[in-house]
């Protein structure tokens, strides 16, 4: 199941040439990504404040596909491809219409004080529920 959150192109978002600077593709689809995890009813603050857990981006591998330009209204998508005992692998993608401008695949892990660590197990079922719509 799909997780998607619209976004507006604005002018700090684009380069000298006009187009959105490949980096800030990056910050779109953070914003996706937290949208999604919100959308869970998992709040992050409370996450690390009672469990001592965070999610961190370990692995992106990522392609640009086609420009977006100012004033462009995209959508960014999250789906969940995989959950493994403290990671998470998400396919997420940047379009404008049906045109796929961005994609990404993001492994995400979970740290807690000492370094990486397993999932909670109620996240892990909500995920799993998740994947399984």
């Amino acid at each position: 199941m799909s997780h998607s959150i619209t976004l507006r192109v604005y002018y700090e978002d684009t380069d000298l040439a006009g187009i959105v600077y490949y980096a800030n593709y990056l910050k779109f689809i953070e914003r996706a990504r937290s949208e999604w995890v919100r959308s869970l009813g998992i709040d992050q603050t409370r996450l690390r404040e009672d469990e001592g857990i965070v999610f961190a981006v370990r692995r992106v591998e990522a392609d640009y596909l086609a420009p977006a330009r100012f004033d462009d209204l995209l959508e960014a998508t999250t789906d969940l491809v995989e959950i493994g005992g403290a990671r998470l692998v998400l396919a997420q993608e940047v379009r404008r219409g049906a045109q796929v401008l961005f994609r990404a695949t993001v492994t995400l892990v979970a740290l807690g004080p000492q370094g990486a660590t397993r999932l909670p197990a109620n996240l892990r079922q909500i995920m799993a529920a998740m994947q399984q719509r």
